[in-house]
Parts: C-alpha cells; structure tokens; sequence
C-alpha cells in the first residue's frame, strides 16, 4: 500500500490524533468534532493517486469499496469489497485512509 508523501506546511496525521478515531467509529457520518474533521479534512485532500473511495451500487443500500486512479479522465476502479451499511463501509474507508497516513492498522 503506498504511503502519502506529506507536503511542507500542511497539516499531517500523528499518533496524537489517534484520540479522534473512537469519535469516528461511534459517528462515522454527520457533524464531528474539530479535531475529527482535521484528520478527515487532511485524508480528503490527500493526492488523488490510489485514494479509497465509496462508489454507490444501490443508493441508501448497497456501497462497493474504490480505488482512485489519480486521472480524472480514468473512472475509480470498482474493488471485491461491498457493503450494506453506510456506517460500516465509511468505517473501512477511514481505517484505509489512516494505515495510508500514518502506517498504522486500526482494528
């Protein structure tokens, strides 16, 4: 999996914002503290190269787990992973999102 190469002068993911992640598990959609949207502000704008995404099968039903290509001319790759729940595939996405920016693997 590819690491993000952090840019000089923007903000970057450090154990210390591992204090957000219960917050976004409890609450993975809707308003969230200033410090969750920090983090997820930073994950969003992360280079589009291999970003995790959601791509909507079935709207408010069914999700299928994506893959950006980095080319906007280039649709996202479709993955093997769907899901049911909203809740539960933002959830992935963020544990993705957070072993990208910080290496490590939430459970």
């Amino acid at each position: 999996m590819p690491q993000i190469q952090e840019l000089e002068g923007r903000f970057k993911v450090t154990e210390a914002d591992r204090r957000v992640v219960a917050e976004f598990k409890k609450n993975p959609v809707g308003h969230h503290t200033p410090e969750l949207q920090q983090v997820l502000n930073r994950f969003r704008g992360a280079p589009m190269a291999d970003k995790y995404c959601l791509i909507i099968e079935t709207p408010f039903k069914k999700w299928r787990l994506g893959q950006t290509t980095g080319d906007r001319a280039q649709p996202v790759k479709p993955l093997d992973k769907t899901f049911t729940s909203l809740e539960d595939a933002e959830w992935h996405v963020f544990k993705l999102r957070w072993k990208m920016h910080t290496g490590e693997t939430l459970k």
